[in-house]
């Protein structure tokens, strides 16, 4: 075969090759298209979003004062203090809500921080809830408490409220309770929170950070929605 017939037969079958790969390509856009024209490739996995004040999760798994699942997309972290109106206000109107609709949907993880801003009262509360988390009774201890207090001013939570509160959400060791409530063994981890808060200039309760994009208050349950589904990258 000469050198001439040799580059000729090489240029038809590199021709052959690039019209192949253009079949390939054709059939591969036949098979993700519907045949009635209707576009059904996979469309890319909803990358979660993080807001200006940064990711401010600690995601620790089996943590007694957190709920929801460790890996879901969306953390809400949420300063609160007991005594005050408006974080009992989010608990019985708004909190339960998020729950169905995010927390058990398996995208929203809900990470409460202790920010005890209402005096000795509000410290006492926190190391009670302190205690009620140690025996897993955390999340009922604060519904209890909140579904008690009044609309508008501050409850008197005393050692003996703090008490029945704990007695209500079914702690079940309550002279363990008692004695760890009445101490200071956990005021190290509310300091940790009070300074994370004080840090980012969170100064009141409730204050909320999902993914990084601040809620301040006892919002319209609306005001959540929209930003827990912007923070999943699901919002249309």
């Amino acid at each position: 075969m000469t050198p001439t017939k040799q580059s000729a037969r090489s240029r038809r079958d590199l021709w052959l090759l690039g019209a192949l790969g253009v079949v390939v390509a054709v059939l591969f856009a036949f098979l993700v298209v519907d045949r009635t024209g209707a576009d059904e490739t996979v469309k890319p996995a909803s990358t979660p979003q993080i807001g200006p004040v940064g990711d401010m999760s600690r995601r620790i798994d089996g943590d007694p004062l957190a709920i929801g699942s460790v890996d879901a997309p969306v953390v809400m972290v949420a300063y609160s203090d007991y005594r005050c109106p408006f974080c009992a206000k989010f608990s019985r109107d708004t909190e339960p809500a998020l729950i169905d609709k995010y927390v058990d949907e398996g995208i929203l993880r809900i990470e409460w921080r202790d920010l005890p801003i209402f005096g000795e009262q509000s410290m006492a509360a926190a190391r009670a809830g302190r205690a009620a988390a140690a025996q897993g009774r955390f999340w009922e201890y604060a519904t209890a408490l909140y579904a008690a207090s009044p609309d508008r001013g501050h409850p008197d939570l005393t050692a003996e409220a703090l008490r029945g509160f704990a007695a209500t959400a079914g702690v079940p060791d309550l002279g363990r309770f008692d004695q760890q409530a009445a101490g200071p063994s956990v005021d190290q981890d509310i300091y940790a929170d009070m300074l994370e808060a004080n840090t980012i200039g969170v100064s009141s309760t409730p204050s909320f950070v999902i993914n990084g994009t601040p809620v301040l208050g006892a919002q319209p349950i609306g005001v959540f929605e929209q930003v827990i589904e912007a923070a999943a990258g699901s919002e249309e």
